[in-house]
């Protein structure tokens, strides 16, 4: 009965040091697991991206990154490009093997001035193609037509600021533009120029410093002269003093 007690005793003790090893064991997994997931948790919000966004600073308010001065942002059209894009602007480009050329949907001489030779005018500002040329050819094709003075005389208050706005235009050939349409302008309006002459005759000033402008906007001073008269010339030595008449 000792031996039987004692043999029974030692049981109960390995069975109670065995649920011992097991509830150690799980303690030391449970340990485990939470020791991960809090490296888990330490290293995620350790990450200056985390660290952003759980404790913003006061700059994030001020530079959002919903603007970013840096970064390329997209831009709405222009006004010419959204019209041309909708077929306000009755043509299309035809691409040639030398040369583009339009097509007109209709005779040009039936098409109304306003507001199509002030939306070419507007559209003389483009950079990218097709825009460019349409503006361009646009413009000039219609002052072709006949009765093209009677349309366009009326239609200069409107005209000036939009030739204005091309021959202030940082860009080289924004400004080439500019000024091949004033001088297809003053061929047809004639001395109904010199009235809105002197709102142009600044921005040619300023450009006659650069030597690659020099020759061509002289040519188109003596152009100015010769379509105006006397009185354009009285106006342009009032603005350019250096310039040369056609008569001298």
């Amino acid at each position: 009965m000792q031996k039987s007690e004692c043999h029974g005793g030692v049981h109960m003790r390995n069975r109670k040091a065995g649920s011992c090893d097991q509830r150690t064991s799980s303690s030391i997994q449970i340990k485990h697991r939470t020791t991960v997931q809090k490296s888990n948790s330490s290293s995620s919000t350790s990450s200056p991206e985390t660290a952003r966004k759980l404790h913003p600073r006061p700059s994030d308010k001020l530079n959002p990154k919903t603007i970013n001065p840096f970064g390329e942002q997209s831009r709405a059209p222009s006004a010419f490009a959204a019209i041309y894009s909708k077929g306000g602007i009755p043509c299309r480009l035809v691409h040639g093997s030398v040369k583009h050329r339009l097509q007109w949907e209709c005779p040009p001489e039936n098409l109304p001035f306003d507001p199509l030779l002030i939306t070419l005018a507007e559209g003389l500002r483009e950079t990218k193609h097709p825009y460019t040329f349409v503006s361009k050819e646009g413009f000039r094709e219609l002052l072709l037509i006949q009765g093209a003075p009677e349309k366009a005389v009326p239609l200069l208050p409107r005209l000036i600021p939009a030739l204005k706005a091309a021959l202030v235009h940082l860009d080289d050939e924004v400004f080439a533009r500019g000024l091949n349409a004033l001088v297809q302008l003053s061929v047809v309006v004639g001395p109904s120029l010199n009235d809105h002459l002197k709102h142009l005759l600044t921005s040619l000033s300023k450009r006659l410093r650069d030597k690659k402008f020099k020759e061509p906007i002289t040519s188109a001073l003596q152009k100015l002269e010769q379509h105006g008269g006397n009185g354009s010339l009285i106006i342009i030595k009032s603005k350019i003093p250096t310039y040369c008449s056609i008569c001298c």
